[in-house]
């Protein structure tokens, strides 16, 4: 798309002002008397370092074991630290400047799968030379002699803390969580300034299950957060929890401290293991005074003038060269071009939407997946709610997806499709935002028991998923083939009406043409086992999908459940089986209990396995499948057993080793180039990908 001289010239003087203001700035700056200081290090094992252990803490097959892990030893009441062995400068009393710092670490809380357990663990910051506590086991947390005052601690700390059991005594108050479990901001006091009950933890703790946490501090912002995720999920919606805090540092520690985990158990016993630890910090301090100062002064003009022509120069040879898609503002102006002629939906402005998420602060954080993440946002001029998704450079949705996304779904209008609002492209970051589904997805409702779903509100959504089927695949003027229907893509708004979204990897094609593609894309186990064999996407395996999300919604189960009995692991084969014997009713999702309409159970189970038939010319289009729904037209009568599938198609050469299965959610993969070299075969289900 062309471009304007204009804007043209105009964008390359904004370049070059911004690079003048950025070389004079560095070029004034060099005469200050200043230093940087900070410590950095990563730590993916723990054999031979210099981690110093106190109390009970020790090193075991390459992890920290913060207290004692022997089987053959008195677990009880034990305590113990791990610190690094360099101080930390926290902040600098010449300057009043105050470190950043991040720090990422996976832990394991294992109580060996006793629903009694306790006491949890810290991270910390203490003053420089600090000592564990004496007789601070327990629901001390290694962090208080319990001598002294709890509410009033001889020795500073700052912690956060992964508590696993709730005291409530003087001095120290736990939140009332269902499940005991919760993290919490401590200042000099074990009763947290802030603190969040955490519902997923308890089941991390009882199956011994990682858990990745990042912790942050933005001297600026005085924002000390605080994120919690399972590390052992995959797929878009991963748990997660996040606090923060605005705390001055000053207040609470010295200039100087150390750095480290605590952790400790009481009478109820759990293992407390860190796998790696990364942190990194930084602060700007007052630096000795030099005679160089002077010669860097005088000398200063000419460097200037250096600076300047080498810039200069830099400038013209990077304008000559030619610009990619994102990579200048040049570009960012052709596709605006491009978008502005869609309507509906409107361009935002980069520092709106920092503003509308508090700079993309944590606590604003909806989720997290191969994309990027997906914040909640403000936005004050409209007086709305928005989720906007940020996506990650690298990721598999990247710039085509973008694109794709934004001219294709924003010319659909259907009450159960996600409706994009906005996007941005700025500073080389994308972004869509769109309307906020305050119930956020279909499986964080049916796997992570945000909310309990009645059998009326899943049978409404069933049904509003195959309406907008319906209108993608036969009402639209084109037939848009979304390619990704998965219950984590499914949004509830706030009546639990469904909402399918995510169209970033959606293709149109004409009614009467099904999609030819070479490029595998979508997650697998939701699949179609065609796709995955000949790399051909079309309405048919969008039915498949839509079909594996049925019998999800009526058991309760996801795709694949490797911690499931023999035979009941992949969903389809075990439904379909139970189908075959006559009992079908037996695989819907027990906490229904009785509270469920029988002829809508089986209808919707019948469907399910209908519309997921190995063989796409056995499915049904999504008009029949919903006029079944609807109780409009009778369920099918299926064959007894799974029928195994046979394609006269070319086997693609996919690389194997880029696929990766998941024990979860499914893997999303993308651009695998097929072959069309191979003879036609017969295929077994064990040869189709989707039930690992």
């Amino acid at each position: 798309m062309e471009l304007h001289s204009s804007d043209t010239i105009n964008f390359k003087t904004k370049k070059l002002q911004s690079l003048l203001v950025s070389v004079l700035s560095l070029a004034i700056a060099l005469p200050a008397s200043a230093s940087s200081q900070g410590i950095k290090f990563s730590f993916q094992n723990f054999a031979g370092n210099s981690i110093q252990y106190q109390g009970d803490a020790s090193v075991s097959s390459n992890a920290i074991q913060l207290t004692k892990a022997n089987q053959g030893q008195n677990l009880n009441e034990s305590m113990g630290w791990a610190t690094y062995p360099e101080p930390m400068r926290l902040w600098d009393k010449a300057t009043g400047n105050v470190a950043d710092f991040t720090t990422n670490f996976t832990f394991v809380i294992n109580s060996q799968k006793e629903s009694n357990f306790g006491d949890g663990m810290t991270f910390f910051l203490v003053p420089e030379g600090s000592q564990l506590p004496v007789n601070s086991s327990g629901r001390y947390l290694a962090l208080v002699n319990p001598n002294r005052d709890p509410s009033n601690s001889s020795t500073s700390f700052v912690a956060i803390e992964f508590d696993t059991y709730r005291n409530n005594y003087s001095g120290v108050v736990d939140p009332n969580c269902t499940n005991v479990a919760h993290v919490g901001i401590d200042l000099n006091n074990l009763t947290s300034a802030v603190s969040s009950c955490v519902d997923w933890f308890k089941d991390k703790i009882m199956s011994g299950g990682r858990i990745n946490a990042t912790i942050t501090y933005n001297s600026r912002t005085q924002n000390l957060s605080v994120l919690m995720m399972d590390a052992d999920a995959t797929g878009t919606d991963i748990n997660s929890s996040a606090i923060y805090d605005i705390v001055n540092l000053t207040k609470y520690l010295p200039e100087r401290v150390t750095l480290g985990f605590s952790a400790a158990t009481g009478t109820d016993l759990e293992l407390h293991t860190i796998e790696a630890w990364e942190f990194s910090s930084n602060v700007q301090v007052a630096g000795k005074k030099s005679k160089f100062w002077l010669w860097a002064t005088l000398g200063s003009g000419s460097f200037v003038l250096l600076i300047l022509a080498l810039a200069f120069i830099w400038f013209r040879h990077r304008s000559k060269r030619k610009g990619t898609y994102m990579s200048g503002d040049e570009d960012d102006l052709a596709i605006d071009e491009e978008f502005e002629q869609v309507p509906g939906p409107k361009k935002f402005y980069y520092k709106d939407l920092v503003a509308a998420t508090d700079n993309f602060a944590i606590e604003r954080l909806l989720g997290e997946g191969g994309f990027g993440r997906v914040y909640k946002g403000y936005l004050t001029p409209m007086n709305v709610n928005v989720a906007i998704k940020k996506i990650n450079p690298g990721s598999r949705q990247g710039v085509k997806e973008y694109a794709s996304e934004v001219k294709t779904i924003s010319r659909l209008r259907h009450r159960n499709l996600v409706q994009l609002i906005g996007w941005c492209h700025e500073k080389k970051e994308l972004l869509l935002i769109y309307e906020f589904m305050s119930n956020g997805s279909l499986d964080s409702h049916l796997f992570k028991e945000r909310t309990f779903l009645s059998w009326e509100k899943r049978y409404k959504i069933a049904q509003g998923i195959a309406s907008a089927l319906l209108y993608l695949h036969e009402e639209w003027e084109q037939c848009v083939v979304h390619r990704d229907i998965k219950s984590s893509n499914i949004m509830l708004d706030s009546d639990f009406s469904a909402k399918l979204g995510d169209f970033g990897l959606a293709r149109l094609v004409d009614h009467a043409k099904g999609l030819q593609t070479t490029v595998l894309a979508g997650t697998m186990g939701y699949m179609a086992p065609e796709c995955v064999y000949t790399g051909k996407a079309s309405k048919e395996s969008d039915v498949y999908s839509f079909g594996v999300v049925l019998l999800e919604i009526a058991c309760g189960r996801k795709v694949v459940e490797p911690r499931a009995e023999e035979g009941q692991v992949r969903l389809v084969d075990w439904v379909w089986e139970l189908y075959g014997t006559g009992r079908l009713l037996d695989a819907a999702e027990s906490k229904l209990g009785t509270d469920f309409d029988e002829r809508q159970l089986e209808c919707l189970m019948v469907v399910g396995l209908w519309c997921s038939h190995p063989d796409h010319s056995a499915r049904p289009s999504i008009r029949e499948a919903l006029n079944v729904l609807n109780l409009d037209a009778p369920p099918p009568v299926l064959p007894l057993t799974l029928p195994v599938p046979t394609y006269l198609a070319p086997v693609p050469s996919f690389t194997m080793a880029s696929i990766v299965s998941s024990s979860t959610s499914g893997t999303e993969v993308s651009a695998f180039t097929t072959s069309s070299s191979q003879p036609s075969h017969s295929a077994s289900s064990a040869l189709l990908l989707d039930t690992n």
